[in-house]
């Protein structure tokens, strides 16, 4: 039955709300993602209160009338020539407190906000066949874009496998590797491979496109370290000094069992010498001999990206559970 809910706008984002907002997340992802961790109450706190590269947040809170929080829901505005048409939105309800209105204040809220920023497209992702599919639909969001998520044991990684991509003969490619910002070296050239994501399938989605230089992946970086993340990097770089391609892994709060796969890609140009299979092996062996806390790796593809399905399942990846993203159009909404 409806109940008396208050969404207020979190202006400055305290401790408190921090709990609060950890609390009703952590529900939500226990009863609708079973099996998937869900983010530390640290990991929330840097999310709300950190930077983000090249966005800003608007962040709502809605609690009952006694004043306990029941739902959480996050904006983030992408401020970027070439995506600041976008927004990207986060909502979670608390299981004991659903179908009671909080999600549909929220996400008025949400909606005139954007309205106000002159968004004209608003992305969430759901996981399928879960509460906030059946949400998204009956609110008209359309689905833009489906994902599999595909979960890598590191412990049940064929040696085999490994050995068999070591030993493919690349002329003219080498490895190279660091942790958190690109070294100055190599800058440039990471920023020309970064431009090659740009290309990545993202169905039809309103995702725009990003345009990379040496600031801003440095810039990127800084944001990771900030709120307590470890990236690591893996780059497969041309004699002529390009880079050909990389494979990135964020280690949340700086370790943990669960790596999360952040981008892989390979320059049009340099594509079919296998080195999208060659730089996540690589990361695999790196994993292993660096982070032997990190017991497995998570990662996500479209669909119909059947080459990075491809390569994924040759290491050994296997689905595990489906997300979809949905887009909200907001100059017909």
């Amino acid at each position: 039955m409806p109940e008396h809910i208050n969404v207020l706008p979190l202006h400055h984002v305290t401790a408190t709300d921090a709990a609060a907002w950890h609390q009703v997340v952590a529900a939500s992802m226990a009863h609708d993602l079973p099996g998937v961790p869900p983010p530390g109450p640290g990991q929330i706190h840097a999310q709300l209160t950190k930077p983000a590269l090249d966005s800003h947040r608007l962040t709502w809170l809605a609690a009952g009338a006694d004043g306990v929080p029941v739902g959480v829901a996050g904006l983030r505005l992408f401020t970027s020539e070439g995506r600041d048409h976008l927004a990207e939105l986060e909502l979670h309800v608390h299981p004991a407190h659903r179908r009671r209105g909080a999600a549909s204040r929220l996400l008025s809220a949400v909606v005139a906000a954007c309205r106000t920023e002159s968004r004209r497209s608003l992305i969430v992702a759901a996981a399928a066949d879960s509460p906030g599919e059946a949400f998204c639909e009956r609110w008209g969001f359309r689905l833009a874009l489906a994902l599999d998520h595909l979960i890598l044991p590191l412990d049940e990684v064929d040696e085999a496998v490994l050995l068999k991509i070591d030993a493919v003969e690349r002329p003219g490619y080498r490895l190279t590797s660091w942790t958190g910002t690109v070294p100055d070296d190599l800058a440039d050239a990471f920023a020309g491979a970064k431009n090659a994501m740009n290309d990545m399938p993202v169905g039809d989605l309103d995702f725009g496109s990003v345009a990379w230089d040496a600031d801003r992946v440095r810039a990127m970086a800084k944001v990771v370290a900030d709120r307590g993340d470890t990236l690591l990097t893996i780059a497969a770089v041309h004699d002529d000094g390009s880079m050909a391609g990389y494979t990135e892994i964020l280690l949340p709060q700086g370790s943990g069992p669960r790596a999360q796969q952040y981008d892989t890609a390979v320059v049009p140009a340099h594509r079919g010498h296998g080195l999208g299979l060659w730089v996540k092996a690589a990361m695999v062996r790196r994993l292993r001999a660096e982070h032997p806390d990190v017991v497995e790796i998570e990662t996500d593809n479209a669909d119909f990206n059947v080459h990075m399905l491809a390569v994924n399942r040759e290491l050994g990846f296997r689905s595990y559970r489906r997300t979809c993203e949905f887009q909200l159009d907001l100059h017909t909404a």
